[in-house]
């Protein structure tokens, strides 16, 4: 894991005292809300629903079990004893007091932790696949390019003032667990034929308003050139980017408008002026970062095998959570455990503090002293030997953590909606609740299999209802809450931007309906093997509609 520099340290403290008087002089009258908010916003302070809001950054989704601590005793301390955990790998704390926020950046600055470029038309945090460094399918580990670019992007001179927010992706698998298409930014670590490691670059995805997938603009960036090339993109959107209209002001308007041949040629040109300047990666500099993410030494541990299959056996509650939430890992006698934060009926994302000291309990015992953030709401213990998975099972289980979901229906990504927020214009946290405990029972989840529901409270899209097999977006219709549902969307390697089925829903009606499509998907699937969004892409939208509505006519 990154450890901070001398400069990290330094510019970390001295943004906490820079805050601390600017809050002060906010809550004396000094500084009115307007001249308050570019800088409350610089530092990840939000002006929510009913309370300020602060955005913790995560960088790449890696805590330690200290960090993780630090985090609960500011829930306990300055919140309402519980976080809320995003789908940039961040974590959200929803009831601070603005008086209180300087105090709560000074103890995130002692575990090596900040708020900073959390919000803002700047580079947002830098995310990545939540299995990365110890995935069995890995090309490479994606974080230390994470980190590289991290520190490149920190309060950088030409790009804190964006036409809009900037968002980037790296993965290192060819199962892209990071959702890099529908990124500004997208980054896919490969090999290339000489076993020489660089990126497929891919621009302009992005949800919310309008919806579009990344382009690659290169196939094959070697990685000495990262830094380079993404200054380049920079430069070109920054130039170019609309900022007369803040809805056509994201770069992947920039591309559809410009069209993605000429604005490649436009960073190729760029990319030739920057290419052999400072902005080459020197080896030993990518190698001294890729040195703070080097596996841990792991024991060989083969007992674990025999012991897993006893455990199974015994206990089919066990059996159906390492099914589901345990995922290969480099080292075959170890496996990547998914800590679901989606229990029945539950409220997706949140964890309490006396779960995230909990977990950072089974952390630092049992997996190397390491946690990840998924994009998905969930976390993940990347290193944990066979052997032990049953004692962790039983860990987790006692804080109410031990539900077998992860990829299933009731693994539900929500936004906070109109609970929270002040965009929202309906409430995701109920419906995401009301649709977990309709499919509960966890015999009918293994008969559905796979299924990815995703519910946003408003247009911009923060639960990624567009790349949901399932999406919910909660619209506001004559005064009233509405939800429109799309299907088919997917943000894998195979990303695909879901269809909009038909009209929308009244509140109290669209469990029912999630229902009517489930029960229609198993119907009509070819065989329990068969995934439901490969039965759609394999039979369209019609059956769904004709479910639905009766009609394609009342569809309209």
């Amino acid at each position: 894991m990154y450890r901070y520099d001398e400069f990290d340290h330094a510019f970390v403290a001295e943004r906490v005292a820079q805050f601390r008087d600017q809050v002060e002089r906010r809550l004396a009258g000094e500084l009115s809300e307007d001249a308050f908010k570019p800088l409350r916003l610089m530092n990840g302070v939000y002006l929510q629903l009913h309370a300020y809001m602060l955005r913790i950054a995560i960088p790449y989704g890696t805590l330690s079990s200290r960090q993780l601590r630090k985090l609960a005793h500011i829930a306990r301390t300055y919140d309402r004893g519980y976080g809320h955990f995003t789908t940039r790998q961040n974590l959200q704390f929803n009831w601070p007091k603005l008086a209180d926020m300087p105090a709560v950046m000074e103890e995130l600055a002692t575990v090596e932790m900040h708020a900073i470029q959390t919000s803002g038309n700047c580079i947002r945090n830098v995310t990545a696949d939540h299995f990365a460094g110890a995935a069995a399918d890995e090309v490479a580990d994606p974080r230390p390019y994470a980190e590289i670019l991290r520190q490149w992007s920190s309060v950088h001179p030409e790009f804190s003032f964006l036409p809009r927010k900037f968002k980037i992706a790296v993965t290192g698998a060819e199962r892209d667990r990071a959702a890099i298409q529908v990124h500004d930014i997208g980054l896919h670590l490969k090999k290339n034929e000489e076993g020489k490691l660089g990126f497929a670059v891919y621009v302009g995805g992005g949800q919310g308003r309008t919806p579009m997938i990344a382009k690659m603009i290169r196939d094959f960036l070697p990685e000495e050139d990262l830094l380079s090339y993404t200054t380049a993109i920079m430069r070109v959107y920054n130039l170019y980017g609309r900022r007369d209209n803040k809805y056509k002001a994201r770069i992947k308007i920039l591309v559809h408008e410009t069209g993605v041949e000429e604005l490649a040629r436009q960073v190729e040109a760029e990319f030739a002026q920057l290419k052999d300047t400072e902005l080459k990666l020197p080896e030993a500099d990518v190698e001294a970062i890729r040195s703070y993410f080097s596996l841990p030494t792991l024991p060989q541990r083969p007992e674990g095998w025999e012991s897993l299959a006893r455990w199974k056996k015994a206990d089919p509650n066990f059996a159906r959570w390492v099914q589901q939430n345990v995922a290969p890992h480099k080292n075959p006698d170890y496996g990547m455990v998914t800590i679901s934060l989606k229990p029945i009926g539950g409220i997706p994302g949140d964890a309490s503090d006396v779960q995230m000291d909990a977990i950072a309990d089974i952390a630092e015992e049992y997996a190397f002293d390491e946690i990840r953030v998924s994009h998905e709401q969930n976390l993940i213990l990347p290193h944990v030997a066979l052997a032990d998975l049953e004692t962790v099972y039983r860990a987790l289980a006692a804080i109410g953590l031990a539900e077998g979901n992860a990829g299933l229906i009731t693994d539900i990504i929500a936004c906070p909606g109109l609970d929270y927020c002040a965009l929202a214009n309906a409430r995701s946290i109920p419906l995401a609740q009301e649709i977990s405990q309709r499919f509960g029972n966890s015999e009918r989840q293994a008969e559905i299999g796979e299924l990815k529901i995703k519910i946003s409270g408003c247009i911009n899209a923060c639960g990624h209802h567009h790349v949901g097999h399932i999406g919910l977006l909660g619209v506001e219709k004559k005064g009233a809450e509405l939800y429109q549902i799309t299907l088919g969307g997917s943000g894998d390697e195979h990303t695909s931007i879901g269809e909009i089925i038909g009209r929308g829903f009244e509140p109290e009606k669209v469990t029912d309906a999630v229902e009517t499509i489930v029960n229609t998907y198993l119907s009509i699937r070819t065989d329990a093997s068969e995934k439901f969004l490969d039965t759609y892409r394999r039979v369209g939208p019609q059956p769904f509609k004709e479910a639905l509505y009766g009609s394609a006519a009342e569809a309209a």
